[in-house]
């Protein structure tokens, strides 16, 4: 082929190896219509690689040896272990799955890395995660537990008295936080739902005084 390049390889008493590089190999008989290389001899037939390219398999046949460059096959996209022996053409896959923060997860895996993260290891082999978003607690005290992502309301809803913040009162009741004052703060029952709203609505009697000792 013209503009084609070729090597010539020498192998053994009276054969010479033909090649277009990545393509194929030919050669010449010898005279003994055997064909020798690695350091042996091969009959018709045979097949063998070539020790010093692992790539190249050839079979020996009447007319000399006739060899092949092995083209190795594109690795799986979700590959996270692969290995080369000595002995191999190609690089073998040796597990699929996702890798995520140093932990190996396999195909269609659902994992849980953290309390407020859900992750699917997907068929590509990346790994997607949904990211939990907490909404405002019910309370002004929530505690936060572990195995869970979202805070919890212990002892229910609840919110401040007074922009002091000094009392707490439970929510969805109205409570007299001394003899002249009632105050209510919302909780999920209340038609307007409890929106974090922090501090409580107060009422005054009116002309009412504080009992001496309230304060």
């Amino acid at each position: 082929m013209e503009g084609t390049r070729r090597l010539t390889v020498w192998l053994g008493v009276g054969a010479f190896l033909f090649c277009v590089p990545s393509v194929y190999c030919f050669s010449v008989a010898a005279q003994d219509g055997t064909c020798e290389a690695n350091g042996s001899v091969y009959y018709v037939g045979e097949w063998y690689f070539l020790d010093s390219e692992h790539c190249t398999q050839c079979e020996c046949t009447a007319e000399g040896a006739v060899c092949a460059r092995t083209e190795c096959t594109a690795l799986p996209a979700a590959c996270i272990h692969v290995s080369h022996y000595p002995s191999d053409c190609c690089t073998r896959c040796e597990r699929i799955g996702c890798e995520h923060r140093g932990q190996v997860y396999d195909l269609g895996q659902n994992f849980q890395p953290s309390e407020c993260e859900q992750c699917t290891c997907d068929n590509d082999g990346i790994a997607r995660c949904l990211v939990a978003d907490c909404a405002p607690p019910a309370c002004v005290n929530p505690v936060f537990q572990s195995g869970k992502c979202c805070p919890d309301c212990k002892d229910g809803p609840n919110c401040y008295v007074d922009d002091s913040r000094a009392q707490i009162i439970p929510g969805g009741e109205a409570v007299w936080v001394d003899s002249c004052t009632k105050c209510r703060c919302h909780d999920g029952q209340d038609a307007g739902y409890w929106e974090g709203n922090r501090v409580a609505t107060c009422t005054h009697l009116p002309n009412c005084t504080i009992s001496e000792g309230e304060n």
